[in-house]
């Protein structure tokens, strides 16, 4: 099979961003409960067990510092950007470890490295987005730096996917992303071992009955973090590529 190009892998990407930045978005301003409002405001209602109750809940989301809440405007940009890693990072990890818990035969498969090449791209995204690349192309640019070792032009991207459409965005759960995104970068197949991988005896060690869900996890924790820290080198080598600034 001949090797794709940098347009077809571009393509590929492109439509990828244009699914994940919509449920970054939906991930961060849904609050159906008006639990985030909550967070910011000390009145307990006393008036109101049901408000009461709402509050107390709020408080809890307001330690997680959910973006939208008041804890999320506290942050930093650094320490945004590291609770993308650390939270989403760690729930998407986990769906892409679950298939080792049946052994080695699902390694023939492509299906963990699959899973684990969009789960990177949806942090990387993540990430992008908090230090100000915003931009679609620019962040096509980045996923191919980073997970298909490709110097892709500007000029090859495109830009031509239609984001999700507010329903399809509302909808939308991290398990639920992860595979969607997994499934529109299936035609990346040859571009899966150019990603940062788990550590080799990890990836041996995945491939025993029962422990391969755990060990995947942590060799893909591991190859997470490879990633997001090329991310980063990336985003600081192309200051270009930065659109805004998060307040």
């Amino acid at each position: 099979m001949a090797k794709m190009s940098d347009e077809q892998v571009a393509a590929v990407l492109d439509r990828a961003v244009a699914g994940i930045n919509p449920v970054l978005e939906a991930l961060a301003q849904r609050d159906p409960l008006g639990l985030k409002r909550h967070t910011f405001h000390e009145d307990e209602h006393t008036d109101s067990r049901l408000q009461r109750v709402l509050h107390l809940l709020a408080q809890g989301l307001d330690v997680t510092d959910w973006p939208g809440t008041l804890g999320w405007t506290q942050r930093s940009m650094n320490s945004r950007a590291d609770w993308w890693i650390s939270r989403i990072g760690t729930i998407n990890t986990v769906a892409v470890a679950y298939p080792g818990v049946f052994g080695g035969w699902t390694r023939r498969l492509p299906l963990a490295s699959l899973l684990g090449f969009a789960n990177q791209a949806i942090v990387l995204v993540a990430i992008a987005r908090e230090y100000g690349v915003t931009d679609r192309g620019h962040q096509v640019q980045l996923l191919a730096s980073v997970l298909c070792g490709r110097d892709v032009p500007a000029a090859v991207v495109d830009g031509d996917a239609e984001d999700l459409e507010p329903d399809q965005r509302e909808g939308t759960t991290l398990i639920g992303a992860i595979w969607d995104i997994a499934k529109i970068m299936r035609g990346l197949s040859d571009e899966f071992d150019r990603r940062p991988q788990p550590l080799l005896p990890l990836r041996m060690l995945a491939y025993i009955p029962v422990v391969g869900a755990p060990v995947t996890y942590i060799g893909e924790r591991l190859a997470l973090s490879q990633a997001t820290r090329r991310g980063r080198r990336w985003i600081a080598d192309h200051p270009a590529a930065v659109s805004r600034r998060p307040s």
